[in-house]
């Protein structure tokens, strides 16, 4: 089922399929959110959560116990419950039930909160551990974003750029996707910016850290962009399907990295993973904001 909160300047539909965002649209009707081609990608923003993109195998061990989970988690394949809705906001909540708990063996309750503020879309994460014992996971969002915005432009008119003069290094990936530990610098044009093209994403993600936490798709030939804002994410990936011409981005905000390659994890040693002590909170928010 979809729902819709909208004000002025801004349309927001959802799905409680994984409380995915479904569309995203500006007071003058244009969308800004990609929409779902399966030539080149179904998805429109799978929400990540208990752990960011890929483990080796799709497994884990935890306590001596091992465990099998699909790329970035269970929530994307999961119906969540909307727990409430007013004019301006979207709840929606997963508590685990026998199926999610022979993939993550927690009590808890995750909560995603979808929330307007003028021309800005706040997207609010809450994980409650319910439990006595330490939870351990990972978190983020995969929204894509069509690219180009207006007609007449192309996908090499766009770039990203930060809001700030940066020096990120780029994660180093394995052509099918975990970590080699061979991180470098990833020059910016300007010190800032990312001019997009098609081969930027033929081995697949570009995944930044040390990177400044504003980014904006923008072209100096439009108008229109997409501001993303992630003050709680020490990760930033962008994506489209690789060696395609696929007319859209993705902007991740990560909290975590995949496994490294050939290794099986044990979550409770995973040092990037968040972990949550018995009977705590964790929260978190991102921004999408339009023009």
């Amino acid at each position: 089922m979809e729902y819709t909160i909208k004000n002025q300047q801004l349309s927001v539909t959802v799905s409680d399929f994984g409380g995915e965002l479904r569309s995203v649209r500006g007071g003058d009707g244009t969308e800004y959110l990609w929409q779902g081609d399966p030539r080149f990608w179904k998805d429109r923003a799978p929400n990540i959560f208990p752990y960011v993109a890929r483990l080796t195998g799709e497994k884990y061990t935890l306590k001596g116990r091992e465990y099998q989970m699909k790329i970035h988690g269970f929530v994307k394949y999961t119906t969540l419950e909307l727990e409430t809705q007013s004019e301006d906001s979207l709840t929606f909540v997963l508590k685990p039930d026998e199926e999610i708990k022979k993939q993550y063996p927690f009590d808890f309750i995750y909560r995603i909160t979808y929330r307007l503020q003028q021309a800005a879309l706040l997207i609010e994460h809450q994980v409650e551990n319910l439990g006595e014992e330490r939870m351990y996971f990972g978190i983020g969002g995969h929204p894509g974003f069509q690219v180009p915005l207006e007609q007449g432009l192309a996908f090499e008119d766009y770039q990203l750029k930060f809001s700030a003069p940066c020096r990120p290094w780029r994660v180093g990936f394995t052509p099918d996707c975990f970590l080699n530990g061979q991180d470098q610098e990833y020059p910016l044009k300007g010190g800032q910016a990312i001019p997009l093209r098609h081969s930027l994403f033929d081995q697949d993600a570009v995944v930044l850290k040390h990177a400044d936490r504003e980014v904006t798709l923008c072209s100096e030939k439009g108008s229109r962009g997409v501001t993303v804002t992630y003050p709680d994410f020490p990760y930033i990936g962008f994506w489209h399907k690789p060696e395609t011409q696929a007319p859209y981005v993705c902007i991740e905000p990560w909290s975590s990295l995949p496994s490294r390659k050939g290794i099986q994890e044990d979550l409770s040693q995973q040092s990037d993973l968040i972990c949550l002590e018995g009977h705590k909170t964790w929260e978190s928010c991102w921004k999408i904001q339009i023009f």
